[in-house]
């Protein structure tokens, strides 16, 4: 069974307790500005005019940490905010079409049950975290490659999370890898993070330089890292770096990385996704430990709803669980980091628990959105 039958049938919510800070952290710097999803108006790399990026996260993980985190003075935004076409939300708020789960995976048999589907999916595409061998040295300012293991599981977790939110599966491009590669290189021979390294950075190349302006961006190896832009820490007015791997214009990406730095290409990358609005959490099943994944869960960040069509800015959100209301504070979110709206809005005195449904209900938006979400645990 698809996700789309998945998320119809019903709907799960997955959230968990912070888990304690590590002694050491990594930072996150996502990729940012007005406009368009996808970051169409410019050439791929062109950085825009205007927008503040935000200040980077602190994320505990075992990558060796910088010295400091070089912010951008400026983000650059596309040249255009061109929306796509209004979206109609059926009244049932159905999910439109899911991702398809790649042929190279064999999924184990779980018959039409969400849940058990769901856990399949999840537990198989965690099964190996990897981060592979990196082949390159800082020293030589050799880029190198991370090997197909570490690529390969880092672009099934991608994939696992935009499927359990109903989005289309995304590739890789081979010329972004190999840029991102040099991303990844310059960010851990300089100890620092930046979407616009100077020429006078140790092992600078114009394609990492490229690279580094249309990437989120990590102290941390490639496949970890994914999970931490899911979470996204220290990111509370844009939640930027999980709104762009949920982004309708997420195409083929590019994902570089070293033993302990590592950049995604998410700019204007060929994407062509139509959903109306996305939720994280999603409606339908989501296995508990996506809240066990960082330091931090959903709860902590905010769960967000993102939308190209529809204007967030005046969105009442209500959370009930078994006819309790669950008081919630809304945040409106920055502009053009993935999607041209959002929001987040952060449980208030409560924490999710698993075996509980919750109900979501948007109002003060032009087309209203509800939607439940239930926790369930995976074995």
């Amino acid at each position: 069974m698809n996700r789309q039958a998945l998320l119809a049938i019903g709907s799960v919510l997955v959230l968990s307790v912070a888990l304690a800070p590590a002694s050491r952290v990594a930072t996150l710097i996502e990729r940012g500005g007005s406009g368009r999803s996808d970051g169409e108006g410019g050439p791929d790399g062109a950085r825009p005019d205007g927008a503040a990026w935000p200040d980077a996260a602190a994320l505990p993980d075992s990558a060796v940490n910088p010295d400091s985190a070089v912010n951008p003075d400026s983000a650059v935004n596309p040249d255009s905010a061109v929306n796509p076409d209004s979206a109609v939300i059926p009244d049932s708020a159905v999910i439109p079409d899911s991702a398809v789960i790649p042929d190279a995976i064999v999924y184990p048999d779980s018959g039409t049950d969400p849940v058990a589907q769901v856990c399949a999916r999840w537990t198989t595409d965690r099964a190996s975290l990897s981060e592979g061998v990196w082949s390159g040295n800082v020293a030589s300012c050799n880029a190198g490659d991370i090997d197909a293991t570490g690529r390969q599981n880092a672009l099934k977790l991608v994939n696992l999370y935009r499927w359990l939110c109903g989005l289309g599966s995304v590739t890789t491009d081979p010329t972004r890898n190999q840029k991102t590669q040099a991303c990844a290189l310059m960010m851990h021979a300089n100890n620092a993070l930046s979407h616009n390294p100077p020429t006078s950075w140790n092992c600078y190349t114009s394609d990492g330089a490229q690279a580094a302006g249309s990437s989120n961006i990590a102290t941390a190896p490639g496949v970890s890292a994914v999970d931490l832009y899911m979470v996204d820490p220290g990111n509370p007015t844009t939640i930027g770096h999980r709104r762009w791997i949920l982004s309708n214009g997420l195409g083929a990406i590019g994902l570089g990385s070293t033993s302990g730095y590592s950049c995604m290409w998410v700019i204007s990358t060929g994407g062509s996704g139509s959903r109306p609005w996305t939720a994280y959490p999603p409606p339908g099943p989501v296995p508990y430990g996506v809240w066990t994944v960082s330091w931090q869960s959903p709860d902590a960040t905010g769960w967000t709803i993102q939308s190209d069509s529809i204007s967030m800015s005046s969105a009442v959100v209500t959370v009930t669980a078994g006819g309790q209301d669950r008081p919630v504070t809304v945040t409106n979110l920055s502009g053009g980091y993935g999607s041209t709206y959002a929001i987040r809005f952060n449980p208030s005195g409560w924490t999710t628990q698993a075996g509980t449904t919750y109900s979501v209900s948007v109002t003060g938006i032009s087309t209203p959105i509800q939607y439940d979400v239930q926790v369930v645990s995976c074995p």
